[in-house]
């Protein structure tokens, strides 16, 4: 017998419907902004807290003692999960990967923007194993600094690795095995050692990692992001030590000049820039958290792909946890002859939901663009793809609230016990003391959830405003199709959060 969450009640899901539909009703009713400024607060000019900021971001050892405490874990994961017990609920490496960091990580992005890849373990250990260091520039190295091939250079590299690591984790069903779990974490340092063995650079965070371009999307909607204190303090600078690096700090990681930075996508928080720059001119920064998407962002087809991969997974991963998904994947597997684990048939009915995804999308791309007549589809595309973004990162945060909280209760018992020795399945009894014994009441999860799902739609209509007036000058009214899409899929993701949901583990 399976333990399943309560899903959103109904009355909740119409009350956060009729907030939306108010929200679109008055986006309608009012012009779009035209003023290009958008107010920002650098942490390091806050009265009191601004010294301690300017202290944090030019120092290594914090950083350090942060990445340190990483790998302890990481190394805890794979111990546990490669020596430990074969029961996921009971054992660290199952518990700590999906229940608390796959589901905090997400939600992190919010409050730190892309902060997670600056102590990532794969990362770090890669740069340990590579270039023989712990924070400062390297003096030796075993790289073959080749080019990465230009077929490789986009973030459709990342949407393959995305969806074949939920492939793995929904379809394989890592997420049940401490081993395969464990097998998965050295997996993926060894794809970013080999990445840094064999291209410039770090190409690995910067095209291929799942789950740092996964952050980097997302922290295009996050309120805090690394940015220049005073603007004029980088047009001016004559050595670009942000982009360079210096006798003591390697360059920017990814090729970016921070003077020149507009979106977040692929800032990795590592710190080189804060640390190289000779005038402290780059601290952590608040804003609003549509400016990057509905302004700065420049569109890109790659990333505009990404975003729509995400809303199509996102979505995935709430079918897959429905009670009657079992039954749905069953009986596929029947009409297409698929015994044994059913990899088969989950694949194919991945590949069906993403390409479904995708199809919508470019249905109302296509339907934009007859209203919208002097655009072409491929702006249209990638243009209107940032308004989908806030609704895959609100259902998607939405979505692992459950996981955080309602799946956490046994924590203590297995940092007690972190191989999980000696132990036993959780009883129906034990499972359902868990599910009563919440870290927060069921009521706050539903404030939250819909909290997130009105804010997330929020801002697409603000997105799509902004975007359809100041980019297409286009009315309102040639804004239908995709105000039609947002709303389309939103409700689709009020849909699945009203549905009781398998527990995980």
């Amino acid at each position: 017998m399976t333990m399943t969450h309560p899903g959103l009640p109904i009355a909740w899901a119409i009350t956060a419907g009729l907030f939306m539909l108010a929200f679109t009703c008055w986006s309608f009713i009012t012009p779009a902004r035209v003023s290009l400024n958008r107010p920002t607060v650098s942490l390091a000019n806050i009265a009191w807290l601004g010294p301690l900021f300017r202290y944090l971001v030019s120092q290594t050892r914090v950083l350090l003692i942060l990445k340190v405490v990483f790998v302890g874990l990481f190394l805890l994961i794979i111990v546990a999960g490669l020596w430990g017990s074969p029961i996921a609920e009971r054992n660290i490496s199952t518990v700590l990967t999906w229940n608390l960091w796959w589901t905090g990580v997400i939600i992190s992005v919010w409050f730190f923007g892309t902060s997670w890849c600056a102590v990532c373990p794969w990362d770090t250990i890669a740069n340990w194993l590579v270039r023989h260091q712990m924070w400062r520039k390297s003096i030796s190295s075993v790289q073959l600094n080749l080019r990465v091939p230009s077929a490789f250079r986009s973030l459709w590299s990342a949407l393959f690795m995305l969806t074949f690591l939920t492939w793995l984790e929904l379809g394989v069903g890592v997420t049940s095995s401490p081993y395969a779990t464990a097998s998965l974490a050295l997996m993926m340092v060894v794809l970013s050692t080999l990445a840094l063995v064999i291209y410039r650079d770090k190409a690995f965070c910067r095209y291929f990692c799942p789950v740092g371009r996964t952050i980097g999307v997302y922290s295009q909607l996050s309120p805090i992001a690394l940015r220049p204190i005073d603007q004029d303090i980088c047009q001016s600078c004559p050595t670009l030590d942000c982009y360079h690096g210096n006798d003591t700090i390697e360059p920017c990681p990814t090729n970016l000049v921070m003077g020149r930075l507009q979106e977040s996508t692929y800032c990795i928080s590592c710190g080189n820039c804060t640390q190289s720059c000779p005038s402290n001119n780059i601290n952590w920064q608040l804003r609003l958290p549509n400016t990057e998407a509905e302004l700065d962002a420049r569109p890109h087809d790659d990333e505009a792909g990404f975003m729509i991969g995400l809303l199509g997974l996102s979505s995935f991963h709430g079918i897959t946890m429905l009670p009657l998904w079992p039954q749905l994947i069953s009986q596929l597997a029947r009409i297409l002859g698929d015994s044994g684990t059913l990899i088969y048939t989950f694949t194919i009915l991945l590949t069906i939901h993403m390409v479904a995804v995708f199809i919508i999308y470019l249905i109302f791309v296509f339907m934009t663009k007859i209203l919208i007549q002097e655009s072409s589809p491929q702006k249209i595309f990638s243009n209107f793809a940032f308004a989908s973004l806030p609704i895959a990162f609100a259902y998607h945060v939405a979505h692992n609230l459950n996981h955080l909280f309602r799946e956490s209760g046994n924590l203590q018992s297995v940092f007690l016990n972190p191989l999980g020795l000696d132990t036993q399945p959780l009883s129906m009894v034990e499972k359902h003391q868990r599910a009563m014994d919440l870290i927060t009441s069921t009521e706050v999860i539903w404030v939250l959830q819909c909290v997130f799902l009105v804010l997330g739609f929020c801002l697409s209509m603000q997105v799509l405003k902004y975007r359809g007036s100041q980019i297409f000058s286009a009315k309102d009214i040639q804004l239908l199709p995709m105000v039609v899409f947002c709303a389309l899929m939103t409700g689709g993701s009020l849909w699945l959060l009203c549905q009781p949901m398998m527990m995980r583990m």
